[in-house]
Protein backbone atom coordinates (compact mmCIF):
# COMPACT_ATOMS: atom_id res chain seq x y z
CA UNK A 1 0.00 0.00 0.00
CA UNK A 2 1.35 3.43 -0.92
CA UNK A 3 1.83 6.02 1.81
CA UNK A 4 -0.79 8.27 0.21
CA UNK A 5 -3.44 5.57 0.80
CA UNK A 6 -3.19 5.86 4.59
CA UNK A 7 -5.50 8.20 6.41
CA UNK A 8 -4.19 10.75 8.94
CA UNK A 9 -1.31 9.84 11.21
CA UNK A 10 -1.89 9.05 14.87
CA UNK A 11 0.82 9.17 17.57
CA UNK A 12 0.56 7.11 20.75
CA UNK A 13 2.93 6.19 23.55
CA UNK A 14 3.22 3.82 26.45
CA UNK A 15 4.47 4.84 29.87
CA UNK A 16 8.18 4.96 28.97
CA UNK A 17 8.41 8.61 27.82
CA UNK A 18 5.01 10.26 27.22
CA UNK A 19 6.55 13.76 27.41
CA UNK A 20 8.62 12.99 24.31
CA UNK A 21 5.54 11.74 22.43
CA UNK A 22 3.63 14.90 23.39
CA UNK A 23 6.56 17.08 22.24
CA UNK A 24 6.54 15.26 18.89
CA UNK A 25 2.79 15.88 18.61
CA UNK A 26 3.38 19.56 19.38
CA UNK A 27 6.03 19.77 16.66
CA UNK A 28 3.70 18.14 14.13
CA UNK A 29 0.68 20.12 15.38
CA UNK A 30 -1.37 16.97 15.81
CA UNK A 31 -3.30 15.54 18.74
CA UNK A 32 -1.84 13.02 21.19
CA UNK A 33 -3.47 9.61 20.75
CA UNK A 34 -5.67 8.34 23.58
CA UNK A 35 -4.61 4.93 24.83
CA UNK A 36 -4.99 3.25 28.21
CA UNK A 37 -1.82 1.40 29.25
CA UNK A 38 -1.40 0.05 32.77
CA UNK A 39 -0.24 -2.95 34.79
CA UNK A 40 -2.56 -5.16 36.84
CA UNK A 41 -1.56 -6.20 40.36
CA UNK A 42 -0.33 -9.50 38.89
CA UNK A 43 2.08 -7.50 36.63
CA UNK A 44 0.12 -8.29 33.45
CA UNK A 45 0.08 -5.32 31.06
CA UNK A 46 -3.29 -4.12 29.75
CA UNK A 47 -3.78 -1.90 26.68
CA UNK A 48 -6.96 -0.35 25.31
CA UNK A 49 -6.82 1.99 22.31
CA UNK A 50 -9.37 4.74 22.82
CA UNK A 51 -9.13 6.39 19.38
CA UNK A 52 -10.24 5.05 16.02
CA UNK A 53 -7.12 3.80 14.22
CA UNK A 54 -8.77 1.92 11.33
CA UNK A 55 -6.53 2.45 8.28
CA UNK A 56 -4.63 5.18 10.16
CA UNK A 57 -0.86 5.56 9.96
CA UNK A 58 0.03 4.76 13.58
CA UNK A 59 3.31 5.65 15.35
CA UNK A 60 3.98 4.26 18.83
CA UNK A 61 6.68 6.17 20.75
CA UNK A 62 8.34 3.94 23.34
CA UNK A 63 12.05 4.06 24.25
CA UNK A 64 13.00 0.80 25.94
CA UNK A 65 14.13 2.30 29.23
CA UNK A 66 13.80 1.28 32.88
CA UNK A 67 11.81 -0.77 33.71
CA UNK A 68 13.11 -2.20 30.45
CA UNK A 69 11.20 -5.47 30.26
CA UNK A 70 7.89 -3.87 31.25
CA UNK A 71 8.32 -1.22 28.58
CA UNK A 72 9.15 -3.87 26.00
CA UNK A 73 5.93 -5.69 26.84
CA UNK A 74 3.95 -2.43 26.65
CA UNK A 75 5.34 -1.81 23.17
CA UNK A 76 4.59 -5.34 21.93
CA UNK A 77 1.05 -5.35 23.33
CA UNK A 78 0.34 -1.87 21.94
CA UNK A 79 1.48 -2.99 18.48
CA UNK A 80 -0.78 -6.04 18.72
CA UNK A 81 -3.73 -3.90 19.87
CA UNK A 82 -3.25 -1.49 16.94
CA UNK A 83 -3.10 -4.31 14.39
CA UNK A 84 -6.23 -5.93 15.83
CA UNK A 85 -7.94 -2.52 15.62
CA UNK A 86 -7.21 -2.53 11.85
CA UNK A 87 -4.49 0.13 11.82
CA UNK A 88 -3.27 0.69 8.28
CA UNK A 89 0.41 0.71 9.25
CA UNK A 90 2.18 0.58 12.59
CA UNK A 91 5.62 2.12 13.09
CA UNK A 92 7.46 1.38 16.34
CA UNK A 93 9.29 4.59 17.30
CA UNK A 94 12.01 3.34 19.64
CA UNK A 95 14.42 6.24 20.34
CA UNK A 96 16.48 4.00 22.63
CA UNK A 97 16.82 0.33 21.66
CA UNK A 98 17.58 -1.82 24.72
CA UNK A 99 19.83 -4.89 24.66
CA UNK A 100 21.90 -3.17 21.96
CA UNK A 101 25.13 -4.51 23.45
CA UNK A 102 23.93 -8.10 22.99
CA UNK A 103 24.42 -7.92 19.23
CA UNK A 104 26.76 -10.89 18.73
CA UNK A 105 28.05 -14.07 20.34
CA UNK A 106 31.25 -12.81 21.95
CA UNK A 107 31.30 -15.57 24.60
CA UNK A 108 30.34 -19.25 24.53
CA UNK A 109 26.65 -20.09 25.09
CA UNK A 110 25.29 -16.53 25.17
CA UNK A 111 22.21 -15.20 23.31
CA UNK A 112 21.97 -12.48 20.68
CA UNK A 113 19.23 -10.63 22.53
CA UNK A 114 19.15 -7.65 20.17
CA UNK A 115 18.11 -10.05 17.39
CA UNK A 116 15.52 -11.72 19.64
CA UNK A 117 14.00 -8.32 20.43
CA UNK A 118 13.83 -7.52 16.71
CA UNK A 119 11.97 -10.79 16.12
CA UNK A 120 9.49 -9.96 18.90
CA UNK A 121 8.74 -6.50 17.47
CA UNK A 122 8.15 -7.98 14.01
CA UNK A 123 6.02 -10.83 15.33
CA UNK A 124 3.86 -8.37 17.28
CA UNK A 125 3.01 -6.77 13.93
CA UNK A 126 5.18 -3.67 13.48
CA UNK A 127 5.51 -2.63 9.84
CA UNK A 128 8.65 -0.53 10.35
CA UNK A 129 11.03 0.76 13.03
CA UNK A 130 12.22 4.31 13.67
CA UNK A 131 15.13 4.62 16.10
CA UNK A 132 18.05 6.86 17.10
CA UNK A 133 21.75 5.95 17.29
CA UNK A 134 21.76 2.18 17.70
CA UNK A 135 24.65 0.86 19.79
CA UNK A 136 25.68 -1.31 16.84
CA UNK A 137 24.72 -0.54 13.25
CA UNK A 138 24.30 -4.20 12.34
CA UNK A 139 21.14 -4.32 14.48
CA UNK A 140 19.36 -2.80 11.47
CA UNK A 141 20.01 -6.08 9.69
CA UNK A 142 18.26 -8.06 12.43
CA UNK A 143 14.92 -6.76 11.09
CA UNK A 144 13.04 -7.92 8.01
CA UNK A 145 11.00 -4.70 8.04
CA UNK A 146 12.23 -1.21 7.05
CA UNK A 147 14.43 0.47 9.69
CA UNK A 148 15.13 4.20 9.79
CA UNK A 149 18.01 5.08 12.11
CA UNK A 150 18.33 8.76 12.98
CA UNK A 151 21.35 10.31 14.66
CA UNK A 152 21.75 13.03 17.29
CA UNK A 153 25.38 13.64 16.29
CA UNK A 154 24.53 16.65 14.12
CA UNK A 155 22.66 18.28 17.03
CA UNK A 156 25.63 17.64 19.29
CA UNK A 157 28.06 18.98 16.70
CA UNK A 158 26.06 22.18 16.22
CA UNK A 159 25.84 22.74 19.96
CA UNK A 160 29.62 22.61 20.34
CA UNK A 161 30.24 24.52 17.13
CA UNK A 162 28.24 27.41 18.62
CA UNK A 163 30.41 27.27 21.78
CA UNK A 164 33.46 27.79 19.55
CA UNK A 165 35.87 26.05 21.93
CA UNK A 166 39.54 26.62 21.15
CA UNK A 167 42.19 23.88 21.12
CA UNK A 168 39.51 21.16 21.01
CA UNK A 169 40.18 17.45 20.53
CA UNK A 170 37.33 14.94 20.10
CA UNK A 171 37.88 11.70 22.01
CA UNK A 172 36.32 8.28 21.34
CA UNK A 173 35.82 6.13 24.45
CA UNK A 174 37.09 3.07 22.57
CA UNK A 175 37.83 1.84 19.05
CA UNK A 176 34.17 0.83 18.59
CA UNK A 177 33.03 4.42 19.18
CA UNK A 178 35.67 5.92 16.89
CA UNK A 179 33.40 6.28 13.85
CA UNK A 180 30.88 8.42 15.77
CA UNK A 181 33.65 10.50 17.31
CA UNK A 182 35.37 10.88 13.93
CA UNK A 183 32.17 12.29 12.38
CA UNK A 184 31.85 14.84 15.20
CA UNK A 185 35.55 15.71 14.91
CA UNK A 186 35.18 16.25 11.17
CA UNK A 187 32.15 18.50 11.70
CA UNK A 188 34.02 20.56 14.32
CA UNK A 189 37.26 20.55 12.30
CA UNK A 190 39.04 19.13 15.34
CA UNK A 191 41.59 16.29 15.69
CA UNK A 192 40.55 12.85 16.95
CA UNK A 193 41.96 10.82 19.85
CA UNK A 194 40.96 7.31 20.91
CA UNK A 195 40.94 5.70 24.35
CA UNK A 196 42.29 2.16 24.19
CA UNK A 197 40.51 0.13 26.86
CA UNK A 198 39.82 -3.44 27.88
CA UNK A 199 36.46 -4.54 29.31
CA UNK A 200 36.72 -6.80 32.37
CA UNK A 201 33.96 -9.41 32.61
CA UNK A 202 30.24 -8.65 32.37
CA UNK A 203 29.89 -6.17 35.25
CA UNK A 204 30.69 -2.86 33.45
CA UNK A 205 34.29 -2.77 34.65
CA UNK A 206 36.91 -1.58 32.18
CA UNK A 207 40.62 -0.76 32.19
CA UNK A 208 42.18 2.09 30.21
CA UNK A 209 45.37 0.97 28.49
CA UNK A 210 46.43 3.96 26.40
CA UNK A 211 45.39 7.23 24.73
CA UNK A 212 46.01 7.28 20.98
CA UNK A 213 46.46 10.87 19.80
CA UNK A 214 47.72 14.22 21.10
CA UNK A 215 45.68 15.64 24.01
CA UNK A 216 48.15 17.50 26.23
CA UNK A 217 47.13 21.14 26.82
CA UNK A 218 43.84 20.78 24.92
CA UNK A 219 40.12 20.78 25.70
CA UNK A 220 38.57 17.34 25.22
CA UNK A 221 35.09 16.40 23.99
CA UNK A 222 34.36 12.75 24.82
CA UNK A 223 31.75 11.27 22.47
CA UNK A 224 29.80 8.03 22.99
CA UNK A 225 26.38 6.64 22.08
CA UNK A 226 25.21 6.10 25.68
CA UNK A 227 26.23 6.48 29.31
CA UNK A 228 25.09 3.59 31.49
CA UNK A 229 26.87 3.26 34.83
CA UNK A 230 29.39 5.95 33.89
CA UNK A 231 32.44 3.72 34.37
CA UNK A 232 33.78 4.22 30.84
CA UNK A 233 33.29 8.00 30.88
CA UNK A 234 34.82 8.49 34.33
CA UNK A 235 37.86 6.36 33.49
CA UNK A 236 38.30 8.25 30.23
CA UNK A 237 37.97 11.66 31.93
CA UNK A 238 40.46 10.80 34.67
CA UNK A 239 42.92 9.43 32.13
CA UNK A 240 42.65 12.57 30.02
CA UNK A 241 43.23 14.77 33.07
CA UNK A 242 46.36 12.77 33.82
CA UNK A 243 47.50 13.35 30.21
CA UNK A 244 47.29 17.15 30.54
CA UNK A 245 43.79 17.95 29.22
CA UNK A 246 42.68 21.36 30.51
CA UNK A 247 38.87 20.97 30.29
CA UNK A 248 36.56 18.02 29.59
CA UNK A 249 33.15 17.95 27.92
CA UNK A 250 31.09 14.79 27.45
CA UNK A 251 28.38 14.20 24.84
CA UNK A 252 26.16 11.18 24.26
CA UNK A 253 22.79 10.42 22.70
CA UNK A 254 21.28 8.19 25.39
CA UNK A 255 21.64 9.14 29.11
CA UNK A 256 20.77 5.77 30.66
CA UNK A 257 22.48 6.79 33.95
CA UNK A 258 21.85 3.56 35.82
CA UNK A 259 23.20 2.43 39.19
CA UNK A 260 25.94 4.71 40.58
CA UNK A 261 26.25 6.82 37.40
CA UNK A 262 24.84 10.07 38.83
CA UNK A 263 27.04 10.08 41.94
CA UNK A 264 30.08 9.24 39.83
CA UNK A 265 29.38 12.04 37.35
CA UNK A 266 28.79 14.61 40.11
CA UNK A 267 32.36 14.17 41.28
CA UNK A 268 33.92 13.82 37.83
CA UNK A 269 36.16 16.50 36.27
CA UNK A 270 33.52 17.30 33.62
CA UNK A 271 32.46 20.83 32.64
CA UNK A 272 29.32 19.81 30.73
CA UNK A 273 27.43 16.59 30.05
CA UNK A 274 25.44 17.11 26.82
CA UNK A 275 22.76 14.52 26.01
CA UNK A 276 19.66 14.09 23.85
CA UNK A 277 16.34 13.57 25.62
CA UNK A 278 15.69 10.14 24.06
CA UNK A 279 15.43 8.89 27.65
CA UNK A 280 13.49 10.63 30.45
CA UNK A 281 15.76 11.90 33.23
CA UNK A 282 14.17 12.04 36.68
CA UNK A 283 14.75 15.11 38.87
CA UNK A 284 17.13 13.25 41.18
CA UNK A 285 19.36 12.50 38.18
CA UNK A 286 19.68 16.14 37.13
CA UNK A 287 23.24 17.19 37.83
CA UNK A 288 24.61 20.74 37.45
CA UNK A 289 26.68 19.81 34.37
CA UNK A 290 23.69 18.37 32.46
CA UNK A 291 22.50 19.94 29.19
CA UNK A 292 19.63 18.24 27.32
CA UNK A 293 19.13 18.66 23.57
CA UNK A 294 15.56 18.21 22.35
CA UNK A 295 15.16 15.24 19.98
CA UNK A 296 11.40 15.73 19.30
CA UNK A 297 11.85 17.99 16.22
CA UNK A 298 14.16 15.44 14.58
CA UNK A 299 11.85 12.48 15.27
CA UNK A 300 8.80 14.56 14.36
CA UNK A 301 10.31 15.52 11.01
CA UNK A 302 11.16 11.87 10.31
CA UNK A 303 7.59 10.80 11.17
CA UNK A 304 6.22 13.47 8.83
CA UNK A 305 8.43 12.21 6.02
CA UNK A 306 7.52 8.56 6.59
CA UNK A 307 3.82 9.44 6.62
CA UNK A 308 3.97 11.46 3.39
CA UNK A 309 6.34 9.11 1.58
CA UNK A 310 9.25 11.55 1.46
CA UNK A 311 12.89 10.63 1.98
CA UNK A 312 14.10 10.29 5.57
CA UNK A 313 17.68 10.17 4.29
CA UNK A 314 17.36 13.78 3.14
CA UNK A 315 17.34 14.77 6.83
CA UNK A 316 21.01 13.86 7.02
CA UNK A 317 21.74 15.96 3.95
CA UNK A 318 19.90 18.92 5.55
CA UNK A 319 21.93 18.47 8.71
CA UNK A 320 25.19 18.46 6.76
CA UNK A 321 24.15 21.62 4.91
CA UNK A 322 23.30 23.29 8.24
CA UNK A 323 26.71 22.30 9.60
CA UNK A 324 28.33 23.87 6.55
CA UNK A 325 26.53 27.15 7.28
CA UNK A 326 24.17 27.11 4.30
CA UNK A 327 21.74 29.98 5.09
CA UNK A 328 19.00 28.40 2.93
CA UNK A 329 18.51 25.56 5.39
CA UNK A 330 16.39 26.32 8.50
CA UNK A 331 18.02 25.24 11.76
CA UNK A 332 14.90 23.41 12.99
CA UNK A 333 16.57 20.71 15.02
CA UNK A 334 18.27 22.82 17.68
CA UNK A 335 17.11 23.24 21.29
CA UNK A 336 18.75 22.85 24.69
CA UNK A 337 17.72 22.74 28.32
CA UNK A 338 20.08 22.98 31.24
CA UNK A 339 20.00 21.14 34.52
Amino acid sequence: MEAAAYQELRIFSGNAHPDLAKAICSYLETSYGACEVFEFSNENVFVRVQDNVRQRDVFIVQPLVSPVNTNIMELLIMIDAMKRASAGRVTAVVPYYAYGRSDKKDQPRVPITARLLANLIETAGADRLLTVDLHAGQIQGFFNIPVDELTALFMISRYFKEKDLKDLVVVATDVGASKRARNVAQSLEAPLAIIEKRRLGNDDRSQVLNVIGEVDGMRALIVDDEIDTGTTIINAAETLKDRGVTEIYVACTHPVLSGPAVERLKGAPITELVVADTIPISKEKHIPQLVQLRIAPLIGEAISRIHTGRSVGELFQLDMEEDSGDPKVPNAMVGAERG
